[in-house]
């Protein structure tokens, strides 16, 4: 497996009622696969992993790998804080037909380089799925250095990483483990153009969510080396990537999705609340732009 380009960590619309919406989550796994996107994240970070059930879990991964249809690859989120729950939920994973699993470094523990060694190496070993490390420091309190990264690159079952810490230097000192066996995939929307014009290998994206063609377009003119055409579209697309880091992820996203019909606007689980009223107007502007933006980039993908 080698995973590149425009993949996207999919938000989990709900109903009014508090539930996963299933009719809205196939239809926004309908709209990534139309817009281009060239693998999907389920119950990643702004999945709401950490709210979702076991039984929700496995209801939407399945739904999931049957509408994709084998398509695309289906990476899902199984990292735990726990070794052991997490190659507990790697095999669940697996089960549900998932073709990889995203496993990010361990919550609240904060291990030392030595344990993630030894995590990540059991979860790999166990050879449930192919993993996909994931370093994203705010969120979990532990920052997996290159150094940690490159005594598991060489495993055969680990076959890439999401790095989110947006630092040059970072992906700098990444580059050198890509291969046809192990891939840079770049966390952060922000930085993901400069990332693979320096030679990533894609963008694990949150805003693709609400503009898929837009970030395929992104993703295709960066690993084509077009720094001009990346620097034009990044700027239209700067404010969406903007307002979704204004409250914790995923509440902008899915407030942008809410207003095109993908869950309830109040659809997000405690303790996040939904987009505060101060930045509804900026929702609503994003949300209305990006008609336009989205068609003009189906029209490159598809000429």
């Amino acid at each position: 497996m080698h995973l590149s380009g425009s993949i996207t960590a999919l938000a989990t619309p709900f109903t009014a009622a508090g539930g996963p919406d299933t009719d809205a989550w196939l239809c926004l796994v309908d709209a990534q696969l139309a817009g281009g996107t060239q693998a999907l994240v389920v119950a990643g970070s702004t999945g709401e992993a950490a709210a979702l059930s076991g039984a929700e879990y496995e209801t939407l991964l399945r739904a999931a790998v049957e509408r994709v249809a084998g398509r695309v690859p289906v990476i899902a989120g199984t990292g735990q804080s726990g070794t052991a729950h997490t190659i507990e939920r790697t095999r669940l994973a697996a089960a549900c037909g998932a073709d990889a699993a995203l496993v990010v470094t361990p919550p609240y523990v904060r291990p030392t380089p030595a344990g993630l060694l030894a995590h990540y190496r059991a979860v790999a070993d166990d050879g449930a799925l192919p993993v996909v490390l994931y370093n994203v420091p705010p969120r979990t309190g532990c920052d997996m250095q290159p150094e940690t990264v490159a005594g598991l690159a060489a495993h055969e079952a680990i076959v890439g990483i999401k790095e989110a810490v947006a630092d040059a230097a970072r992906v700098r000192a990444l580059l050198p483990l890509a291969g046809p066996g192990f891939s840079i995939l770049s966390g952060d929307d922000g930085s993901a153009a400069r990332s693979m014009l320096a030679g990533a290998d894609g963008l694990v994206s949150v805003a693709s969510n609400a503009a898929p063609a837009a970030f395929r377009r992104l993703c295709d003119l960066a690993r084509a080396g077009d720094a001009a055409g990346c620097e034009a579209l990044g700027a239209r697309l700067a404010a969406l990537i903007d307002f979704c880091g204004v409250e914790s992820n995923p509440i902008p996203v899915k407030a942008l999705l809410a207003r095109r019909g993908f869950g309830h606007r109040d659809g997000i689980r405690l303790p996040l609340l939904p987009l505060s009223a101060a930045h509804t107007a900026a929702a609503d502007a994003i949300a209305a732009s990006l008609a336009s933006l989205e068609q003009t980039c189906r029209d490159a993908l598809a000429a």
